[in-house]
């Protein structure tokens, strides 16, 4: 009886490729990520700008650019967390008027270091995010509508108690009051860099947007947000923590929201208590235009902010170069719409690679 011997398949030879590994090409890799259209959009902006207006080229203009970006950027990198785990947060414009006035209201009624004020402050905000992600996971609700309702009341309470305490629509001047200097120091200073003023907001935002990028792409946590974003169904069948994680993420706008809030009130030392209505929706369509995908799932902290240094640039390249600033919303349309399609292509295209 003759018996069968197998014999063990050859290694494959030196140099040869295995089939089963695929190395994927730069333009590939380049395409897979969520920011390249907005670079791509934002190089664009700032070469129209440069050539109509010769004064956005001067180093004080670039200044107020990136200034008026981070205004916006320190917000839409907290949405644009909060739109990657899958969620929207419409009441984000007007956290930043409750924050800034509960801390003038509060030291300035009692008569407290201002420093008591802020911290209030950053207390209520952060009870606003949590109070939205509480309840989206509690009820079920889309939290466009959660946060629709918090939006409207946020906005009833500032105009209700401002009236109320002042008389008026607008909150008392703090700029005589205990710990003003030492607080405008860290929310709306101003550092001479090379005989340019830069706003102190820049930094902040900078330092805020690599904290979210490691966050999202080193750390456990960025892992949740991607997977929460993508099903949380999924997501808690493998041991995702989505409660915790939504919620974290609804409390990390309220704190962006009390930080925005706060350069506000030590740059102007009074806070109009009708603001904030409407800035919700800057703060999305930045992080849209950064490649945020409104089903969540996909986004970056530095795709949010080249979406904001692109309002930065639109928003005064067109008083620079003198046209009608009313085609500024023309602009926010055209952008929400481009980015969209643009970063919805790139996905399915980098998939397909």
């Amino acid at each position: 009886m003759s018996t069968s011997v197998s014999t063990p398949a050859a290694p494959p030879a030196l140099g040869a490729k295995d089939d089963r590994v695929k190395t994927r090409s730069l333009t590939s890799r380049l395409l897979s990520r969520p920011e390249i259209g907005s670079l791509i959009g934002a190089l664009a902006v700032f070469v129209l700008f440069c050539v109509v207006a010769p004064t956005f080229r001067q180093a004080p203009s670039l200044a107020t650019v990136a200034y008026s970006a981070s205004t916006i950027g320190i917000m839409a990198v907290a949405v644009a967390l909060l739109m990657i785990g899958g969620e929207f947060d419409l009441s984000a414009g007007v956290v930043v008027t409750t924050s800034a006035l509960a801390a003038s209201t509060f030291a300035f009624q009692l008569r407290l270091n201002l420093w008591v004020g802020v911290l209030v402050a950053l207390a209520l905000a952060l009870a606003i995010g949590a109070f939205n992600g509480w309840l989206l996971m509690r009820t079920g609700l889309p939290s466009f509508l959660i946060t629709l309702g918090t939006f409207f009341m946020l906005q009833g309470i500032n105009l209700g108690v401002t009236k109320l305490l002042t008389g008026g629509v607008s909150s008392d001047s703090v700029a005589d009051m205990d710990g003003f200097s030492s607080a405008q120091a860290v929310f709306a200073s101003t550092i001479s860099v090379g005989g340019v003023g830069i706003k102190i907001t820049v930094l902040w935002w900078l330092l805020f947007v690599a904290l979210a990028t490691w966050t999202l792409l080193r750390t456990r946590v960025g892992n949740w947000i991607f997977a929460v974003g993508g099903d949380d169904k999924a997501a808690r069948a493998v041991g995702v923590p989505v409660r915790k994680t939504k919620i974290g993420l609804f409390m990390t706008v309220g704190f962006a929201g009390w930080f925005v809030g706060m350069h506000q009130l030590f740059s102007f030392d009074s806070i109009q208590s009708g603001g904030g209505v409407g800035q919700e929706f800057i703060y999305i369509i930045a992080a849209v235009v950064g490649g945020c995908l409104l089903t969540g799932g996909y986004g970056s902290a530095v795709g949010s902010a080249i979406g904001a240094l692109i309002f930065g640039m639109t928003s005064l390249g067109i008083v620079y170069a003198g046209w009608d600033a009313n085609w500024f919303k023309l602009f926010l349309g055209v952008m929400l719409l481009l980015a969209t399609i643009v970063n919805l292509v790139v996905k399915n295209q980098a998939a397909k690679r």
